[in-house]
Formats: C-alpha cells, sequence, structure tokens
C-alpha cells in the first residue's frame, strides 16, 4: 500500500520526534497503571486524592472555548471510512467525531486511508462515487473532532528506532501535521485513568503547537470519563488540560467495563445483565451527575452518551420503542445539565436535537446553571451493589453473540457494526466478554453454561466465526482477567495482513 502522500519525510520526522519525546513517558504511565491495578486487587478501593484536595477547592476554570463549537447539542460518531464520514458530517448533528479508537478496526488499511478522508472533509472535497449513489458534503457540515487511540494501543505499522510507535501519539500527531492549517484542531481522548495521563496529553499538544508555530491553545480536547478511576479525578482532569479543554463526556458503555476490569474481583460489584445496567441505576446516575457538576463549576462542556440505535426501515414497532427509549435517555440527560449528546445514526439526530431544543432554547449550552445540590461520595461512585437485576441465561446468551459477531466483523476489518438494530463498536465486545468473564468467577454462571450456548449461538451465526470464537472464549474464560480484549484480537489482526502482504 503507497502510504508517500500521507506520511511524507517531513510527517515522519513529526511523529518521530512525538514517539521519542513522549513515547517513555507513556510506557511509564502504563506501568502505574498495573501497578494500581495489583493495588486494587489487593483490596484498595478507589477515592478522591487527597494529595489534590486543592485543585478540587480552587477556585479555577478552563479557557474560553471557541465560537464554532459553543452549540454541541447532538454529536454523532463513527468510524473514519470516506461513507460513512460524508454521512456523518451532512447528518445535521453539530459535531462529528471521526473515531480512530473503538469504531474503527485499526487495519494499516483503514488508519492511513482515514487520514486522507478526513483531509478531505476538512477541504470539503470529499466526495464518493459507489456506481449506485454519488456522495458530497453539503452546504453546513458538523464540526470535525477527531479521536486518536487510547494510550495503551500501539501503531505496529509505524516504527521509531526499532518499536512500535503508540497509536495514540500517531493517530493525533499525523492529523495534526496534516491538517493544523485546515482547522484540525478538536480531539476526543479516550481511556484516562489518571490526571497524570491528561497531563501527557496536555504536554503533547503544547509540543505540538510549538512545533508547528501553532498559538498555543488552539488544540481544544474532550476527555471521556469511561473508566471508574478517572471518575474520582475529574476535577484534577479538566486542571492539566485547561488551556485546551473542550469538557468531559460521559463514555457510559466503557464506564460499565472499567467497573468489572478495575473492581470485578469484589463479589458486591457484580453486575445483572448489561441491559439492566442502565444510565438511572445509582453508581451510574451519580457519575453523571459529579460530571456535570464538575465541569458547569468550571466552565467546561458536559456531554451525554451514546445513543446506539439503528432504525429499522422493516419493523415500525421496533422503531416505536427504540425511539421512545431514545427519547426517555436524552431527556434524561438534556434535564440533568449536559450540554450535549451522542447518537450514532442520523436518523436520531432530529429527535435528540428536539429534546435538547426544549431545554436549552436559544442558550447554546447549559454551562451557567451550576448544580449546586449535586453532593456526589466516593461511596455513591461506588454503589454498584444497589444495581438491581439479574443474570440470566438470556444475558449470557446475548453477551456471547454480540461479542463473537463484533469480533468477526472487527477481525474483518469493520469497527463499527449493526447488530440486532444497535451499533455496537469495542465497547460492547469489551462489556460482553468481562460480563462472563465476572459471573464465571464469582459462581453466577459455570463453564459448561457458556460452552453450550456459545455452541448454540455459533450454529446459528454459521461460517466465518471460529477466530472470533477461538479469541472471545479464551479470554472470557480464562482464570485472569485479560485487560483489554483488542490487544489479543490486534494480534490476529496484524498476523493475518502480513500473511496477506508476504
Amino acid at each position: 500500500m503507497n502510504t508517500d502522500d500521507v506520511l511524507t519525510p517531513e510527517a515522519r520526522d513529526f511523529l518521530d520526534e512525538l514517539e521519542r519525546t513522549f513515547g517513555e513517558r507513556r510506557r511509564a504511565l502504563l506501568a502505574r497503571r498495573a501497578e494500581r491495578l495489583e493495588r486494587l486487587h489487593a483490596g484498595e478501593l478507589p477515592d478522591f486524592l487527597p494529595e489534590t484536595a486543592d485543585v478540587r477547592a480552587g477556585d479555577w476554570r478552563v479557557a474560553p472555548t471557541p465560537d464554532e463549537i459553543a452549540n454541541r447539542r447532538v454529536e454523532i460518531t463513527g468510524p473514519v471510512d470516506r461513507k460513512m464520514v460524508i454521512n456523518a458530517l451532512n447528518s445535521g448533528a453539530k459535531v462529528f467525531m471521526a473515531d480512530f479508537e473503538d469504531a474503527n478496526s485499526p487495519t494499516w488499511s483503514n488508519c492511513i486511508e482515514g487520514q486522507r478522508n478526513l483531509t478531505d472533509a476538512l477541504d470539503r472535497t470529499i466526495s464518493l462515487d459507489t456506481g449506485e449513489k454519488q456522495y458530497a458534503l453539503s452546504d453546513n457540515p458538523a464540526v470535525l473532532f477527531v479521536r486518536p487511540r487510547g494510550w495503551h494501543l500501539e501503531e505496529r505499522h509505524y516504527e521509531v528506532d526499532g518499536r512500535p510507535m503508540s497509536g495514540s501519539l500517531f493517530d493525533f500527531g499525523l492529523y495534526f501535521f496534516r491538517n493544523h492549517g485546515r482547522n484540525g484542531r478538536y480531539f476526543y481522548l479516550p481511556k484516562l485513568e489518571s490526571h497524570l495521563e491528561a497531563r501527557l496529553w496536555n504536554d503533547v499538544f503544547t509540543f505540538a503547537q510549538d512545533r508547528l508555530g501553532v498559538p498555543q491553545g488552539t488544540i481544544k480536547g474532550t476527555v471521556l470519563i469511561e473508566t471508574i478511576l478517572a471518575a474520582f479525578e475529574m476535577d484534577e482532569i479538566l486542571y492539566e488540560l485547561r488551556e485546551h479543554s473542550a469538557g468531559l463526556n460521559a463514555g457510559r458503555w466503557d464506564y460499565i467495563f472499567s467497573v468489572i476490569k478495575k473492581l470485578g474481583h469484589r463479589p458486591e460489584m457484580v453486575l445483572p445483565d448489561r441491559s439492566d445496567v442502565t444510565m438511572a441505576v445509582p453508581f451510574m446516575r451519580s457519575y453523571c451527575e459529579l460530571l456535570v457538576k464538575t465541569c458547569h463549576r468550571r466552565e467546561a462542556f458536559a456531554m451525554g452518551g451514546m445513543a446506539a440505535f439503528i432504525p429499522s426501515r422493516r419493523d415500525a414497532e421496533v422503531n416505536m420503542i427504540a425511539f421512545e427509549k431514545v427519547r426517555e435517555d436524552k431527556e434524561r440527560e438534556a434535564n440533568q445539565g449536559f450540554d450535549g449528546t451522542w447518537v450514532a445514526h442520523p436518523d436520531l439526530v432530529p429527535i435528540a436535537l428536539e429534546i435538547f431544543d426544549e431545554v436549552l432554547g436559544d442558550h447554546p449550552n447549559q454551562i451557567d446553571q451550576k448544580r449546586y445540590d449535586v453532593h456526589v461520595t466516593a461511596a455513591d461512585l461506588l454503589d454498584v451493589a444497589a444495581t438491581p437485576g439479574n443474570v440470566t441465561e438470556a444475558g449470557l446468551r446475548n453477551n456471547v453473540s454480540v461479542g463473537i459477531q463484533y469480533l468477526a466483523a472487527w477481525l474483518q476489518g469493520s469497527g463499527a457494526v449493526a447488530i440486532n438494530n444497535l451499533m455496537e463498536d469495542a465497547a460492547t465486545a469489551e462489556i460482553s466478554r468481562s460480563q462472563i468473564w465476572q459471573w464465571l468467577h464469582h459462581g453466577r454462571i459455570g463453564a459448561d453454561d457458556v460452552t453450550r450456548i456459545t455452541a448454540e449461538e455459533m450454529a446459528g451465526l454459521g461460517d466465518g466465526y471460529d477466530d472470533a470464537r477461538a479469541i472471545f472464549e479464551s479470554i472470557a474464560t480464562q482464570p485472569d482477567y485479560v485487560e483489554f480484549l483488542t490487544l489479543p484480537a490486534y494480534d490476529r489482526l496484524t498476523a493475518a495482513e502480513a500473511l496477506e502482504t508476504a
């Protein structure tokens, strides 16, 4: 695959410099994550940090928001392939988050083509002719945000000094190098576990702006609070990024996955079926309300979570039920004080806009609405035991089926996958296999149950799922918890790519 137009000598020099400057620090923070996990497994519980109490108590604000992103009441997300980029930008949403992370299978082709697509989008020259339909940008496209991969991921197709480069630095660095003169300045930052990881991002931003002659504070990043540990450091994360902050987002699906990953060994932390873990259960409600309170106190955006439903053109009853759930979810977010929300399909944009229009009116956001009534403690954030619901065979079956179907598509190069009228990404597969591990670990299900149901689901799926089953089943059922499903899956993905090019 020819990459010369994207990975120019100048771009390579910039990427190499990023990795040499920040790579070792990234690896040290990952080692810190592992040490923290050991302490949690030894009995420690997360808590607000005593050493940063002054930051939480201090009277400070993030830098002002650029006018073009003052109104973010509906954002749409999706992968970086050409057709989806055009459709998302034309959806009527205020922001499109182009995703190199959970909605992208990180094949080398996807990552490089994605960079080309986003540059064309910023130039407003992006188009596509499928032979059956032509796609082009509308006159008023959404503002483009980009989500690079998390700190834990590498880009094995690009090495610096003999070792793979950070996926985070590769995605961010290549996009910003190519597009800083095209207003390519807005980012979403995933999977952070501490304010020190936010500090690293801030230093990367400062370095990149300095090297490319861009005014400091040009870059704006929204941090996804999608780990239980980051929920205890929201003030500190905003503080570290305050010159470059565009607020926080409630990354709900990865947050549930994180609760199991960090605390799932504890019997009081066993979660019921995934469908029962709604945003209304106590620990999720507390997390959202603390996020809104924290953001608005610092005059930062508080962005709500994902509505993943995909409307059906054949089943009006399915649509009616799903639209009602989406409406209920978005009304709750708007009334909690969120400044905007996420959807995964263009047909959901009008519903979400209608709801936020009713609450916001002519105001671009709700940042001036402070939540003085919210008082969330560490115990509230950790009150997983109060989650109602049960572990059922139907829940197990759904986790097995969705997890294997998603992983099979991911291994074939698709990171955003329509399953059962939902747009699923890697977070769903992570929750699915994590719940199975947790239920096995605590005796809520037996190994025979997993074997039987997996065999039954595989029989219904047909051919083409053997590799996905092998990875999913081995990770979900082994005694020791595997931190990320996408790490062993990436081994398989890159091995397959190597065979194709051999």
